[in-house]
């Protein structure tokens, strides 16, 4: 028996999902493989996506009953000048963007959001 690879398990969950949040994550990966080309997919914590360069974390994927959460795990060290961000603002590391069923994605600022998140792993090393 063979265990599948983490992108083969985010192909499930997201054919899983079989409603707008499978297409919010599909797209919201989209967007992050377009913006890193080299990102690492991995599967976490029990089934949630999550996405690394330079050999730390990104973001993670989590699908919720009514949302989508993209948690960036340096999210506070981020420029978000189209204010992306909109939930868990007030630690000091994280922020996150909920993806609800009629909420819009800004695709260019979500890419460039990715973009900049993974140049901040790379350049701390």
């Amino acid at each position: 028996m063979t265990e599948k690879s983490p992108s083969e398990l985010i192909d499930g969950r997201i054919a899983e999902l079989g409603d707008w949040r499978g297409d919010a994550l599909a797209k919201a990966r989209a967007l992050i493989k377009a913006a890193i080309p080299d990102v690492v997919e991995e599967w976490k914590w029990r089934g949630v996506p999550t996405w690394y360069a330079g050999g730390k974390i990104v973001c993670t994927g989590e699908t919720y009953k009514d949302k989508v959460k993209l948690t960036f795990a340096k999210g506070a060290s981020l420029d978000d000048p189209k204010r992306l961000f909109n939930s868990s603002l007030d630690g000091n590391v994280r922020r996150a963007i909920d993806i609800g069923a009629s909420d819009g994605i800004d695709e260019a600022a979500l890419k460039a959001l990715f973009a900049e998140a993974a140049a901040l792993n790379l350049a701390r090393g």
